[in-house]
């Protein structure tokens, strides 16, 4: 609260209030693309805000170790920075930016769902960052991809050239990249407001349910299709992380509890250190949101507990439960399930906003830990442990650096948290 208030004072004492209209001064002078770019400011002021933020000194020394490191991955090759091998051949490119970021995306399809199909537009003020959420998510699980596979120019041979239809992965490269292009155009009213283009996003909205629609039929196969790749190697992954039958209902139903918690967690940092970006209808109504979104993650982590415990009965794995692995496996359960389960629970009767906030933290811990317990740790658990080289961890943080600058970026500009005041231009200026 007092680091958004010391923001906004900063940007008062510039002469400046957050762009959020077409014209300054009751219509009388359009906001140039610079203005909207520079939040108001002029160069040099925004420079002096830029410095001043402690946040862009860590992320410039993070870029500064790694962005080279990132460039030395596609000069020397994979084998420079990961320990990547056909026993253990998902790292942290994969294990966390593409099995973890894809589930912690899903709220857009969901929110998108929620809004446009079933009509609750009382979810509208969130429904915004639920899909830029979503967007950024997706789009830099796809550049994990690149760094992981390399040769990014040949992107387009895998999906138009050399074809292999019959493929889960090429299932999941063609959902995922039809999925970010709606995902594209359900934020064009966003930046259509912003650039001043009406025309767009009224194209746009009278379309918005057959990309809504086309969004819930790609998420759902595609996340239920990131476990079916592990189909592909049966008896390398731990028998309480897999199972045949089950393994894509588990990766699909938890992404319905990771993409609604990773929003409330985003909401509730936007409300914390952006609140300067955020008008009244946000944050009024976040409480109240997060509350709902809190029902939806409840439901989804019972089903989703449920399914892991109909799982083991199916494959009869019920003596691993007393392994070395077993235990780690409860572990997993009681805090990544059992924990935020009982919390949003608690939450939602007793009308306790920030209980579920904490609860959406854990829940989103506990997603990220069972995709890189299913990716990493747990494949080929009858062999060696892999430790990832310091490189990979040095690229990881990089990235996602990266990802946490545009996502700041994109919410600093564009109306996501704000309602956009269309002005008409006063006659004679």
């Amino acid at each position: 609260m007092n680091r958004s208030v010391e923001t906004m004072d900063r940007y008062e004492s510039q002469s400046c209030v957050p762009i959020d209209s077409d014209y300054r001064e009751e219509g009388k002078v359009a906001w140039s693309v610079q203005d909207k770019l520079l939040l108001g400011l002029s160069p040099k002021g925004y420079l002096i805000q830029l410095v001043r933020n402690p946040v862009n000194w860590a992320f410039a020394l993070i870029f500064a170790i790694g962005i080279p490191i990132t460039i030395g991955r596609f000069i020397f090759g994979l084998s420079w920075v990961t320990h990547s091998s056909y026993d253990y051949p998902w790292g942290l490119f994969l294990g966390f930016g593409l099995f973890t970021m894809v589930p912690l995306s899903a709220s857009g399809f969901m929110l998108g769902t929620t809004v446009e199909v079933f009509g609750r537009d009382d979810f509208k003020p969130i429904e915004r960052l639920a899909l830029l959420n979503g967007l950024l998510g997706y789009l830099f699980a796809v550049v994990f991809l690149q760094v992981d596979l390399g040769q990014p120019w040949r992107l387009i041979y895998p999906m138009f050239v050399s074809l292999g239809p019959a493929a889960v992965l090429f299932l999941v490269a063609w959902h995922v990249a039809t999925y970010l292009s709606v995902q594209v155009a359900e934020l064009v009213p966003a930046c259509s407001e912003w650039m001043g283009w009406p025309s767009a996003k009224k194209f746009i909205k009278s379309i918005v349910l057959g990309l809504t629609i086309a969004g819930i039929i790609l998420s759902t196969l595609h996340q239920g299709a990131l476990g079916a790749l592990f189909t592909y190697a049966p008896g390398k992954v731990h028998p309480l992380w897999y199972s045949s039958p089950f393994q894509w209902f588990h990766f699909f139903c938890s992404s319905i509890f990771a993409g609604l918690s990773m929003l409330i967690v985003v909401s509730t940092l936007c409300k914390n250190f952006m609140r300067w970006r955020c008008d009244a209808n946000f944050l009024d109504n976040l409480d109240r949101q997060t509350l709902g979104l809190a029902k939806g993650c409840s439901l989804a982590l019972i089903t989703y507990f449920v399914i892991k415990i109909i799982a083991i009965a199916h494959d009869n794995e019920w003596s691993y439960l007393f392994t070395g692995w077993g235990m780690y496996f409860v572990f997993e359960i009681v805090v990544g399930t059992i924990v935020p389960m009982i919390m949003y629970t608690i939450s939602i009767r007793n009308e306790n906003a920030s209980l579920a906030r904490v609860a959406a933290a854990i829940a989103v811990f506990g997603i990220a830990l069972n995709r890189l317990n299913t990716a990493l740790v747990v494949f080929n658990w009858k062999l060696y442990p892999e430790i990832p080289h310091w490189r990979e961890f040095v690229v990881a943080i990089t990235v996602y650096s990266i990802y946490i600058v545009t996502y700041r970026a994109v919410l600093y500009r564009l109306p996501i948290l704000y309602k956009w005041k269309a002005q008409v231009k006063v006659a004679g200026n």
